[in-house]
């Protein structure tokens, strides 16, 4: 019975063995939690906005961005490979986006196209965040609210009847 309960736990700590230290523990686990609360950040202004790509939508965008490219990383892929995987993650993310992108018939009006960016954004700030770029992630974010905020509140000033 030792014997299984050994064998179970040398397997346990060979799975985690990514993990190498507390410090490298520490370090995914920031640039993670960067991720999800700047995506955070992004999604809770969409979502008082209204919009259906909100609060959950912009911090899984996120945290996904930071997992796929902190992954290859850990994994000691050169830079040069890892940027086949931003190539990636950036097409796969306009794909989700297009979805928040509705072209209405009457009107010929289009929606959806901020919310989309918003997205698209979003994951170029999980990117960031992954890479342990994180003054980066947070100016990026700053930027992104500034735009989503007080650029719209500019547009309202300048025609009232826009979107």
């Amino acid at each position: 019975m030792a014997d299984i309960a050994s064998s179970i736990w040398n397997t346990i700590v060979h799975e985690f063995s990514d993990i190498p230290d507390v410090e490298q523990a520490t370090r995914i686990l920031l640039r993670l939690s960067m991720a999800i609360i700047l995506g955070a950040a992004i999604g809770y202004e969409r979502e008082l906005r209204g919009k259906d790509a909100g609060l959950r939508t912009h911090m899984l965008v996120s945290l996904g961005a930071a997992i796929f490219i902190l992954a290859p990383l850990q994994i000691g892929m050169p830079i040069e490979d890892a940027s086949r995987v931003l190539q990636g993650i950036i097409a796969g993310i306009g794909f989700l986006g297009a979805g928040a992108i509705i072209k209405l018939s009457n009107d010929q009006e289009i929606k959806g196209l901020t919310t989309a960016a918003s997205v698209w954004v979003a994951a170029g700030i999980g990117i960031a965040a992954g890479m342990g770029l994180e003054a980066t992630a947070v100016v990026s974010t700053a930027a992104v609210l500034f735009i989503l905020v007080i650029v719209r509140r500019m547009e309202d000033n300048i025609d009232p009847n826009s979107k």
